[in-house]
């Protein structure tokens, strides 16, 4: 007789505690299979000292095949689930698609960003959800204070060494607090010439810090935040952002060059294609964890409603505390109807929570006992160390180095803005060049990157513009105009331009103002609001785009639970393509080749450019 076969989607805090003691538990009695998007558990409280300096990546990130040997793991997204059919369907990082069958299915999916209805939050905002967002996070304040120490004119100085952080949660108040510590290293060594300093902001509509802690918690927490200089605005949040700055809900204007966006999450929209009953987007369960009426169906962590016993009448909230045992819980209850074990209500005991502020300073209520100063840092990384499923002696051993040696505040120029969007529904995997397209953000206007970069030379095709008569488009501040694509020259922006050279499959495209637009592609539309033109972030199940090449889109393949293909603005299940406009060249025309996605970057090495010249007299800076 076969073994049962139980798969679990999501390997964040619920689904690596349901696959680590499942696979305790069943002793190989049963065959469990989790599909997560990348081979780590990401040890989420941590992250803000990997953006900080403190902490290395993999510190933070815990192998999944080296702590869970019992359990096949396959790198992939699930983008639909037939109940029915009892098969979960997926799309693989290469764009490859497959299939897992089950007898026992566990949601762990998780949670993404929340975004709001705030105009230029998208296109201009950075989430904080996974690593790539801390690398970039952490290079980008970095390359902000060198070029602000290096400006001559003080509005520039500024808007540079400005850093504005939206939510005071837990995520926002110890990115706000590590920040500061980081850019005030950095301004100690290499003063500015100007004479300034970093500042940082933390906005929040709620009315104290942190509000769903203690309040002499959240007194604690603002005390130390201020006594390092950051300007903390309870009741004010952002009305709108651009390029240059962003307007506040009580009407001032703050220019600035960086804005993470820690507002909240919410539960990952897959959920929400099954068709079953739900609360506030997550999925109804029972005190089991057991959706009602599909005996083969759990769900725990974000995506799951799960009934406080405690507080009748209530759900558990959305922490890494509760999903960490609702894996355990779950774990033994999927056991148990394999007939391995009893059942279990999910009862919890509120443990108290911990927030780290930098240095020694934190503030913590273990067991309900308010901490704050060197007792509550010592009692927040102790608790950390022993949370962590692994890597506890690296953690501690560069906890020690930063202890005794400066930080090193150099960009890796790892991970650029455009390959982690603010909507994309997997944070924790980086779009890359040449790589099938993530789901997430729609495409800005054509042939330019979400943060304002210009794409440079598109293969197969000439430079896309977006300004009439064929101009193109403005670099925004703090970004560059990408150079050194394999197979072309970078295309120059200046007024009766150059020919973008070297086009790849064509010839020479001149570009003149008032001429001809230069084959401007087609590309998702944003909906209104900022909201996002994916299928998951408009709450339909997500689907990977299809990479680059002479696949066909596969819409109406007939697999129960699938919804068709994103196609940005185009018709359904079809990918919108450039408009093949004649090209002013010395010699006959060529034929271009297969049309690239439309919102992908161009393929080949990611290569830092240098300044180029704009269209209004001014260089623009990099934005590696």
């Amino acid at each position: 007789m076969s073994r049962p076969r139980i798969v679990i989607v999501g390997a964040g805090f619920a689904g690596y505690r349901t696959a680590r003691t499942l696979s305790r538990l069943t002793r190989h009695q049963a065959d469990i299979t989790l599909l997560n998007p990348t081979d780590y558990f990401l040890y989420l409280p941590l992250l803000p000292q990997v953006a900080a300096g403190i902490l290395e990546p993999r510190r933070v990130s815990v192998s999944l095949s080296g702590t869970l040997p019992h359990v096949r793991l396959v790198l992939g997204e699930a983008d639909g689930i037939d109940l029915d059919g009892h098969t979960v369907h997926y799309t693989g990082p290469e764009g490859e698609e497959g299939t897992l069958p089950f007898d026992r299915l566990v949601l762990a999916a998780g949670s993404v960003n929340k975004l709001l209805p705030i105009p230029g939050v998208a296109e201009h905002a950075h989430g904080f959800r996974g690593l790539p967002e801390a690398l970039y996070l952490r290079d980008h304040v970095t390359r902000q204070v060198e070029l602000a120490a290096a400006a001559d004119d003080r509005a520039e100085c500024a808007a540079r060494c400005t850093f504005v952080v939206v939510g005071a949660g837990y995520t926002g108040t110890e990115v706000a607090a590590h920040g500061a510590m980081y850019t005030d290293a950095q301004v100690r060594k290499h003063p500015m010439r100007t004479g300034m300093r970093p500042r940082w902001m933390l906005l929040d509509v709620a009315p104290r810090v942190m509000p769903e802690m203690d309040e002499r918690l959240s007194r604690t927490a603002e005390r130390v935040l201020r006594q390092r200089g950051v300007d903390v605005r309870m009741g004010t949040s952002v009305k709108e952002a651009t390029h240059d700055g962003v307007v506040l809900t009580d009407g001032s204007t703050v220019d600035t060059r960086t804005l993470v966006w820690c507002v909240g999450v919410r539960p990952d929209p897959l959920v929400e294609s099954l068709g079953l009953p739900m609360e506030r987007g997550r999925l109804l369960v029972d005190p089991h964890l057991q959706v009602p009426g599909r005996p083969e169906l759990f769900a725990c962590g974000d995506v799951a409603a799960v009934p406080d016993l405690n507080q009748p009448g209530q759900y558990t909230p959305m922490t890494a505390q509760h999903a960490w045992r609702h894996g355990k819980v779950c774990a033994q209850n999927v056991a148990a109807s394999l007939g391995i074990g009893e059942r279990r209500a999910y009862r919890h005991r509120d443990m108290g929570f911990v927030v780290d502020l930098g240095g020694a300073k934190a503030a913590a209520n273990p067991l309900g006992l308010p901490m704050s100063g060197p007792a509550a840092g010592a009692v927040t990384r102790g608790y950390h160390l022993a949370a962590m499923p692994g890597n506890r002696v690296r953690v501690a051993a560069d906890w020690l180095l930063d202890a005794v040696l400066p930080r090193q505040a150099v960009q890796l120029g790892l991970v650029r803005s455009w390959s982690v969007p603010l909507e994309s529904s997997s944070p924790e995997v980086a779009r890359v060049p040449g790589g099938p397209e993530r789901h997430g953000r729609a495409a800005g206007p054509a042939g330019q990157r979400p943060d304002g970069e210009e794409t440079g030379n598109q293969p197969g095709g000439e430079p896309a513009r977006n300004q009439p008569g064929g101009e193109p488009a403005r670099n925004q501040p703090g970004g560059e105009s990408a150079k050194g694509q394999p197979g072309g020259e970078p295309a120059k922006n200046q007024p009766g331009g150059e020919p973008a050279k070297e086009q790849p499959g064509a010839e020479p495209a001149k570009s003149r103002p008032g001429g001809e637009p230069a084959g401007s592609r087609s590309h998702g539309g944003r909906a209104k609001g900022g909201q996002s033109g994916s299928p998951r972030a408009s709450g339909k199940p997500r689907r990977a785009v299809e990479a680059a090449g002479p696949r066909s889109a596969r819409e109406g393949s007939g697999k129960p639970g699938r919804a068709p293909r994103a196609s940005g603005a185009g018709s359904a299940g079809k990918r919108p393509t450039a408009p093949s406009g004649p090209s002013r060249s010395a010699g006959p025309p060529t034929d271009p080749g297969p049309e690239p996605p439309a919102n992908q970057p161009p393929p080949g090495p990611d290569i830092a450019p240098g300044p180029v010249k704009r269209t209004d007299r001014r260089a623009a800076e990099g934005d590696s």
